[in-house]
C-alpha cells in the first residue's frame, strides 16, 4: 500500500493532473469559447473546463475576487479596477469580433445604411422614428415604415457594451458628455436585456426593435444587420476581415499589457464597432495542475484553436498579437516558477 501510494505521489492520474477549470464572463466570444471548450476536452480527455456566459462585468468581478480561475471581458480592465484585485492579472487577447446594429422591421426587405450621427441620435432617443429624414437620407429610394423605434440594450454590465459605447463616444461629443463610456451606463432610452442572448430575444419579439450584439447572435437568429459608416467614409458590413482591418494598424504597436481599443480605426476596409476580447489570469496561479491546464488551454487556443474563428464570424489573432500572448504565457507561474518554460 505504501509503495502504491508513493507511485501516485510521484506519477498522479492524467485526471487529478489536468481537475477542472471554471471561468467566467464575457458574452460576446461565449459561442466560440464553447467550440473551443469542446474541441479541446476531445483532445484532453482529462481535462474539464466549465465557462459561464455571466457578461464582461461578472467575469472582471469573480476573477478579481478569485472566486474562478480565469475570467473573460471584451473591456480591458482599468488601473482601478486592477489595483482591486488579488494579485497581478494578465489579459490576454483571445479572438476579436464585431458589435453589430441589428433590428427587426418586418415589412422592410433593403439595406440599412447607419452613421455614427444616426446611431447616437437613437440611443439618444433623439431618432424616434424609423423614417426620420436623417435615416432616410442615408437610403435614398428606401421605403422606411412610419414605426417608433424601440432601442434594446444590456442591462448586465457588458464588455459589448462598452465597446458600443466606446464607439458612440469617440463618434459623439454628446453621448460623450451625457453618457459616456462604461461596461454599465444610464441609458437614456430603450429596454435591457441580459446577455447578447437577451437583448437578440429583445429585437426578435418586438417590431420596430433596433439593439446591438456580437456578429454571431444576429447571423445565427437571422436577424437583419446594419452597414455602418467609417472613418473612412465608407458604409461597411461586420466579417470577420473588416474586423481583421480594424486591428492591422492597432496589432503593430499593441501596448505591452494588451490593454487596447480598436473602435473608429484608420482604414477604408475597417468596421468601425470592433473589438479584441480577451482571458483574465493571474500571473502566478495559485494551484500547480490547474495553472498548467489553463495555460496550455490558452497556447492551444491562440494558436490551433484559431482556425474555428472565422466560421463563427470572429477575426484570428493577428501574428502580432500571438507572438505578444506568446510571451505572457510563458512568464505565468506557480510556485514561482514559469508554468510553461519547456515550450
Amino acid at each position: 500500500m505504501n509503495a502504491l501510494f508513493a507511485f501516485l505521489m510521484l506519477f498522479p492520474p492524467p485526471q487529478a493532473a489536468a481537475g477542472t477549470l471554471t471561468g467566467a464572463g464575457a458574452t460576446f466570444p461565449y459561442p466560440l469559447y464553447s467550440k473551443w471548450i469542446f474541441e479541446y476536452e476531445k483532445l484532453h480527455p482529462g481535462t474539464k473546463i466549465n465557462y459561464q456566459s455571466i457578461g464582461s462585468g461578472g467575469g472582471i468581478r469573480q476573477i478579481s475576487e478569485r472566486t474562478v480561475d480565469f475570467g473573460a471581458s471584451d473591456a480591458p480592465m482599468n488601473d482601478e479596477q486592477l489595483g482591486k484585485a488579488k494579485g497581478k492579472l494578465l489579459h490576454v487577447p483571445t479572438t476579436l469580433g464585431a458589435v453589430v446594429l441589428t433590428y427587426n422591421l418586418p415589412d422592410y426587405k433593403g439595406e440599412l445604411k447607419l452613421n455614427s450621427d444616426v446611431i447616437a441620435g437613437i440611443f439618444l432617443g433623439d431618432i424616434k422614428k424609423w423614417n426620420d429624414p436623417k435615416i432616410a437620407a442615408l437610403n435614398k429610394g428606401a421605403k422606411l415604415p412610419d414605426t417608433d423605434i424601440a432601442v434594446a440594450h444590456r442591462s448586465d454590465g457588458s464588455g459589448t457594451t462598452f465597446v458600443f459605447v466606446d464607439y458612440l463616444s469617440k463618434v459623439s461629443p454628446t453621448w460623450k458628455q451625457k453618457v459616456g463610456a462604461s461596461t454599465s451606463v444610464n441609458w437614456p432610452v430603450g429596454l435591457g436585456g441580459k446577455g447578447n442572448e437577451g437583448v437578440t430575444g429583445l429585437i426578435k419579439q418586438t417590431p420596430g426593435a433596433i439593439g446591438y450584439v456580437e456578429l454571431i447572435y444576429a447571423v445565427q437568429n437571422k436577424l437583419p444587420i446594419a452597414q455602418v459608416k467609417n472613418k473612412a467614409g465608407q458604409y461597411i458590413m461586420p466579417s470577420p476581415k473588416s474586423v481583421s482591418s480594424a486591428a492591422a494598424a492597432t496589432s503593430a504597436k499593441m501596448p505591452e499589457d494588451m490593454r487596447v481599443s480598436i473602435t473608429d480605426a484608420d482604414g477604408k476596409e475597417s468596421y468601425p464597432i470592433s473589438s479584441f476580447t480577451y482571458i483574465l489570469l493571474y500571473d502566478d496561479q495559485q494551484d500547480p495542475a490547474k495553472g498548467k491546464t489553463l495555460v496550455e488551454f490558452l497556447w492551444w487556443a491562440t494558436h490551433d484553436g484559431q482556425k474555428f474563428c472565422e466560421a463563427l464570424g470572429y477575426a484570428t489573432l493577428p501574428q502580432p498579437v500571438v507572438k505578444m500572448v506568446e510571451g505572457k504565457l510563458k512568464a505565468v507561474k506557480a510556485g514561482g516558477k514559469p508554468i510553461l518554460a519547456s515550450n
